[in-house]
């Protein structure tokens, strides 16, 4: 029987993807919004989707279908638990990104902590040629060495960036559901992290338990010099109470790769904000050339492994 693949956002990866090994027809679109999908999945049994929600009206539209590949790591775009009713499989990506977003996280990191933008802001303004000394030094520049790196979360991703934040001389510590059997790094209650780190980056996946995690009240019980990195989900925080902090000092600075909607409405509380101290990147954390094509690699991998009948990275 040949297997009928539909990718409802071809353009929301930049690699080369091959096709599967096995008998198939295959479609692809740019891109699809959630009415469309229905339409362009019909007789579909396996479907692609990176960000297109299916949630369970979809897929009780779509009887045929027997997989749902995703295109990326999250699966909020999917109704896990109407899959697992209709026994559709789920499977995700997992690892890819291992070098492409903790590199984003320390290049957020250390922008922030050197005042990259507050310095280059004050050259361009003129600030530098009518020093009266060799420099210009009135932002405060804080060393990574010796500082506390604090993670909310040690999967793959998280791993990797205490990897580099040793390298650089921080300790690392970290609150985990599960304590990390990790000698080289300290497990600590949430209240800890919150209050100790110098620097507090994000690695979990968005959940009901997550959503909001940090909100007013965390970020009040933060070192006024201490930066929140989050490269993880935009909803693990309130951007509304993350802008007031900002604005008011609470925090030294904060560096975002995610926002709460995407792409965000104008109105969002993030992208009014014109400090030097909030650096806000368009979720490219994960897109470097080389985790892409790694990306697609595994999609189809995830596919093969599914119509041999050994499912990989399944969540539902």
């Amino acid at each position: 029987m040949s297997e009928r693949i539909v990718f409802l956002d071809r353009d929301s990866i930049i690699a080369d993807i091959r096709r599967p090994s096995f008998a198939h027809e295959w479609a692809e679109y740019p891109a699809s919004t959630a009415t469309e999908a229905i339409a362009r999945l019909q007789g579909a049994t396996i479907a692609i989707s990176n960000k297109v929600p299916l949630r369970a009206d979809a897929l009780a539209a779509l009887p045929e279908l027997k997989m749902i590949a995703v295109a990326a790591t999250g699966t909020d775009n999917v109704d896990l638990a109407a899959a697992r009713e209709r026994g559709i499989v789920v499977a995700n990506i997992r690892g890819y990104a291992h070098a492409a977003v903790p590199e984003h996280t320390f290049a957020l990191i250390l922008a922030l902590r050197r005042q990259l933008l507050a310095y280059r802001s004050d050259v361009e303004a003129g600030m530098w040629q009518r020093s009266p000394r060799f420099c210009l030094f009135h932002h405060p520049i804080r060393d990574l060495q010796g500082s506390r790196l604090g993670l909310l979360g040690y999967g793959a991703l998280g791993r990797q960036v205490a990897h580099l934040g040793r390298a650089f001389g921080m300790e690392v510590a970290v609150h985990t559901r599960t304590p990390a059997a990790d000698p080289d790094v300290r497990n600590v209650a949430w209240e800890e992290l919150l209050e100790t780190s110098d620097v507090l980056s994000l690695h979990v996946p968005l959940t009901d338990a997550t959503r909001g995690i940090i909100g007013a009240a965390e970020l009040a019980r933060m070192k006024p010099s201490a930066i929140l990195v989050n490269t993880a989900r935009g909803g693990l925080v309130d951007e509304a109470a993350l802008a007031d902090a900002l604005e008011r000092g609470v925090i030294a600075g904060a560096g975002f790769d995610v926002l709460s909607k995407e792409p965000p409405s104008p109105d969002n509380p993030l992208l009014q904000l014109r400090l030097p101290n909030f650096l806000l990147t368009p979720h490219s954390a994960w897109a470097s050339g080389q985790a892409m094509q790694e990306l697609a690699d595994q999609l189809i991998g995830n596919i093969e492994a599914f119509v041999a009948g050994r499912p990989a990275n399944r969540v539902a």
